[in-house]
């Protein structure tokens, strides 16, 4: 004797629902989040742990925390900075000009150097950076 087979229901599984949660809780996030603005950067510069040491060129700009300004040997003020690059734009062109700026410098003397080297038209400037990968902070030596 032989009797009927049922038949069995497919079984599936309806993701519709799942993927609706999925969005409704990506919605929600999206909307909850707060993205933190801040209007200043906490830099402590400079340091680079990927930096390469070079041969020393012999033209070299130093600015001290208080925004002194030093090329080689002499130090200068604000207004003799273009004056004493253009003099030495012969060597500059040559090896370059190394920046030395100390991290507690204001940014606005590394902009006043900057725009002395371009206004003599020097175009190779360096920025010299300590080799580490230490912390540091604005009041160590």
């Amino acid at each position: 004797m032989r009797f009927p087979r049922r038949q069995r229901e497919s079984v599936e599984v309806n993701l519709t629902p799942l993927i609706d949660v999925v969005f409704l809780l990506l919605i929600f996030f999206m909307v909850s989040t707060t993205f933190d603005s801040r209007r200043a950067l906490d830099l402590i510069l400079p340091q680079s742990s990927q930096a390469s040491a070079v041969e020393q060129a012999p033209l070299i700009l130093s600015i001290g925390a208080a925004g002194d300004f030093t090329l080689g040997e002499a130090s200068l003020g604000e207004d003799e900075l273009g004056a004493q690059l253009a003099q030495y734009k012969d060597q500059a062109d040559r090896f370059g000009l190394i920046l030395e700026a100390d991290g507690r410098t204001p940014h606005a003397k590394v902009v006043t150097a900057l725009d002395a080297a371009a206004e003599v038209g020097i175009t190779r400037v360096r920025i010299s950076t300590r080799i580490g990968t230490e912390s540091s902070s604005p009041d160590a030596p």
